[in-house]
């Protein structure tokens, strides 16, 4: 099992309501304009992922993305994509469609921002709240519909 954790922070002004998309960031702040930023201060960005992770969602591979916060874990699903380049050393993006660019890490999320469970998006606006967001690779590259 492919597995990489990335630990990162809450900021008071987390919304959370995008409609299709989910960012991560390394950045220290975020404007409230950022309505698709879940977190701050990650400890990692696309660049610092493994590459053994990169070349898995590279060909496709289904990635299961674990945000925890306390006791409050929330889970989406997306897929990798041969056009995935892993440009961006700032940040992390989750996206519903099939758009990518080198902020990327998956495409055709099940979720974005505005998805994710509200209790756990008011702990997000706690300034320095830790969050995990665990990433995990699965077996399958296509969904249980895709397959019939």
């Amino acid at each position: 099992m492919i597995k990489e954790t990335i630990i990162c922070y809450g900021h008071e002004n987390v919304k959370a309501t995008h409609r299709s998309t989910l960012e991560i960031t390394k950045e220290d702040y975020l404007t409230p304009r950022g309505d698709c930023i879940i977190c701050i201060k990650a400890n990692k960005a696309l660049k610092g992922l493994s590459d053994e992770l990169k070349e898995a969602l590279k060909k496709g591979k289904k990635i299961k993305i674990r945000i925890i916060v306390d006791e409050i874990v929330d889970e989406l699903e997306a897929f990798g994509d041969e056009r995935l380049s892993f440009e961006s050393d700032v940040s992390m993006v989750i996206r519903k469609s099939d758009y990518v660019d080198g902020r990327t890490l998956a495409i055709r999320a099940n979720k974005a921002a505005k998805d994710i469970n509200r209790e756990l998006v008011e702990k997000l606006k706690n300034p320095g709240q830790k969050v995990i967001v665990e990433l995990i690779v699965c077996d399958e590259s296509r969904s249980i519909d895709e397959r019939g």
